[in-house]
């Protein structure tokens, strides 16, 4: 049991780093090698553990905090690309879509318009912005429209 309780810490000190240093680039090697695990057991360990390819966790940072920027500053959607850790202006709009279901731009416009609606609890607001990643089997899955 004390091995699987330190098996289950090691994977959240390397969720913890992702959380901090979701900008920088990650590889699954650097990550495991802070679990104290090899490259593949810790990306099924991690999925098992938290729902998510370490890769996914990864994404869903980045396009919460890509959110969060457009909600809150003026940058351009180039710059929070750069600053959330992404490199394709492209990739970032087409991964905040499927995310959120709308471009940034769009996303900044929509959030403003709505701001003064109602004050919500930080808390709140941030648990039910919170981008969840679907899964290709989900999309397989679902009945053609």
């Amino acid at each position: 049991m004390a091995s699987r309780d330190n098996h289950n810490r090691w994977l959240l000190r390397a969720r913890d780093f992702i959380d901090t240093h979701y900008a920088d680039r990650l590889l699954v090697d650097d990550l495991a090698r802070i679990a104290h695990l090899s490259p593949a057991h810790f990306a099924r360990s991690f999925q098992r553990a938290f729902g998510e390819t370490p890769h996914q966790y990864v994404m869903s940072r980045r396009l919460e905090r890509a959110a969060f920027l457009l909600r809150h500053t003026d940058y351009t959607v180039a710059r929070i690309c750069s600053d959330v850790g992404l490199r394709s202006v492209g990739s970032f709009t087409t991964a905040f879509r499927n995310t959120f279901g709308e471009t940034p731009s769009t996303y900044r416009g929509d959030q403003a318009a709505f701001s003064f609606l109602a004050f919500v609890p930080s808390c709140v607001a941030e648990a039910w912005e919170r981008p969840r990643m679907r899964r290709i089997e989900e999309d397989a899955a679902a009945p053609a429209g």
